[in-house]
């Protein structure tokens, strides 16, 4: 089933939000400084492409550093990001079939807003919902 609903979600927007998840790592390894915000944006541009059967957790070793760069994520990147996904995810919820689409692209709108310090992980990993 969740290859199914990956396939679906590539098709209605998967490959779209991969391909901006993708823009802002490029743009942001243009620096030095931002190369660890890019490697969080590819890191996360594949979660995006194909999310069923994947979470995002809390990492336990996230120390300050963590929160002072979703603070500067969050002004480079992460605000455009997340309104992509609220606009996909309206969009996808005006549609019967697209509302389960919808509601995975909500549940991406934290992470975009805020990956540092967070882990994707497969669902059926022991500790996922940690």
């Amino acid at each position: 089933m969740k290859t199914i609903l990956n396939l679906i979600w590539l098709v209605l927007s998967g490959v779209w939000l991969f391909l901006g998840y993708c823009l802002a790592g490029v743009i942001l390894c243009i620096t030095i400084i931002g190369i660890p915000f890019g490697i969080a944006s590819f890191r996360i541009a594949v979660y995006a492409l194909w999310p069923f059967g994947y979470t995002a957790v809390e990492r336990r070793d996230a120390g300050p550093a963590s929160c002072v760069g979703n603070v500067l994520w969050l002004v480079l990147a992460g605000w455009w990001l997340a309104l992509g996904h609220i606009v996909t995810g309206i969009a996808l919820c005006i549609t019967i079939i697209g509302i389960p689409f919808g509601i995975a692209n909500f549940k991406m709108v934290p992470l975009s807003l805020l990956p540092l310090g967070r882990e994707i992980v497969p669902t059926d990993a022991p500790f996922a919902s940690r």
